[in-house]
């Protein structure tokens, strides 16, 4: 347990984790936007159905729950050890002079993140999986989930306001962690850094953004 319990590994596997999560943000946005294809949903439909039935998907979100977890239990480590090794409450303390406030609120900011997850994978990975009432897609023997989205982002409002809400987290959370993670890996240099500190706000924005804006699509058209 040495490689966890060290805060030079915590730091690096927290940034090899969320580079990995970070990835897979990528993806499933990309084929989250096959929702306004304009074929009426049949290129999403098939992206699900095939993202539910392969066998080396399976693995995959093995390996991406397993990263999730660990990159959250480091987290949950490291704030334990920061709220123990600085207990005294001081009479001044003006830390936004030092610090954003989203590297003062990582805690609660991740806490949100993962009460949102688990609502999010209920409404969609368990709603899609055991749910008995949503029709098949014409011609298909599996199950519609273009008419599952629309159903909760259309009737279901309450989670429209928390997913956008939660992707404003996710957009602090990322402004944060990206530059954090290059520093964990030891990736400073005086002529390199300020590029990609520009990078990562610029892709911390617009990822969370985008997502943000799938709700308000599904709702307009």
């Amino acid at each position: 347990m040495k490689i966890i319990t060290s805060s030079v590994a915590q730091k690096f596997l927290m940034a090899l984790t969320g580079f990995f999560l970070i990835s897979f943000l990528i993806v499933h946005l990309t084929g989250n936007f096959l929702l306004f294809k304009g074929d009426d949903g049949v290129a999403f439909n098939a992206y699900t159905h095939f993202m539910s039935t392969t066998g080396m998907i399976r693995i995959i979100e093995l390996v991406l729950l397993l990263g999730f977890l660990l990159h959250f239990y480091i987290a949950w480590r490291t704030t334990r050890h920061n709220q123990q090794t600085r207990p005294q409450n001081y009479f001044y303390n003006n830390p936004s002079a030092s610090s954003s406030w989203a590297s003062r609120n990582m805690g609660l900011i991740g806490l949100g993140i993962l009460i949102f997850l688990i609502i999010h994978l209920h409404n969609f990975w368990f709603r899609y999986k055991f749910q008995a009432d949503i029709p098949l897609v014409q011609g298909t023997n599996y199950k519609d989930m273009l008419w599952l989205v629309q159903t909760i982002f259309i009737k279901e409002w309450w989670f429209t306001i928390i997913y956008i809400l939660a992707m404003i987290l996710l957009s602090f959370h990322l402004i944060h962690g990206f530059e954090s993670a290059f520093q964990s890996l030891g990736l400073n240099h005086k002529k390199y850094t300020p590029f990609i500190k520009k990078i990562g706000v610029l892709f911390a924005i617009l990822i969370p953004a985008s997502f943000a804006m799938i709700p308000i699509m599904v709702l307009l058209l």
